[in-house]
């Protein structure tokens, strides 16, 4: 019982440092690029945005302007029933996010505690500007 419990710990303290070392990695490459290297970084899930879409599926089929119109209208309309059928989702993602940020809250001294408060609302308002930039870069 204590080793199977002993293994359960070790798995879950694996998997805590791997995506502290993640995070921690992504951030700190982040800072690098923007701050030392001067690099502006541009945000960009590697996904065509609405206008590129329609550009190049324009170029290839030769829609007229009344067709791109009604193209993009089609695509703001998957889009808008896509993001209906995942909302709901959005609730449970947050409740598992929190409940993860609770459990590790359980493991830290109550020094460790407001850093990690301070971390994770850093973390927070990265994921903001991340979800802000691309809801401007599909429009």
């Amino acid at each position: 019982m204590q080793t199977t419990n002993a293994r359960r710990e070790a798995a879950a303290l694996f998997v805590l440092v791997f995506a502290l070392g993640v995070i921690f990695g992504g951030v700190g490459n982040h800072l690098w690029s923007e701050h030392v290297s001067g690099q502006q970084v541009v945000l960009n899930s590697g996904h065509p945005t609405r206008d590129q879409l329609i550009d190049n599926f324009s170029q290839v089929v030769q829609l007229t302007p009344a067709q791109r119109t009604q193209l993009a209208a089609i695509m703001d309309d998957t889009r808008t029933k896509w993001q209906a059928l995942y909302a709901p989702l959005d609730a449970q993602r947050e409740a598992i996010r929190q409940q993860g940020r609770d459990r590790i809250r359980a493991i830290l001294t109550p020094e460790q505690v407001p850093k990690f408060e301070e971390y994770m609302r850093r973390v927070d308002e990265q994921r903001k500007k991340e979800a802000a930039a691309a809801a401007a870069a599909s429009h």
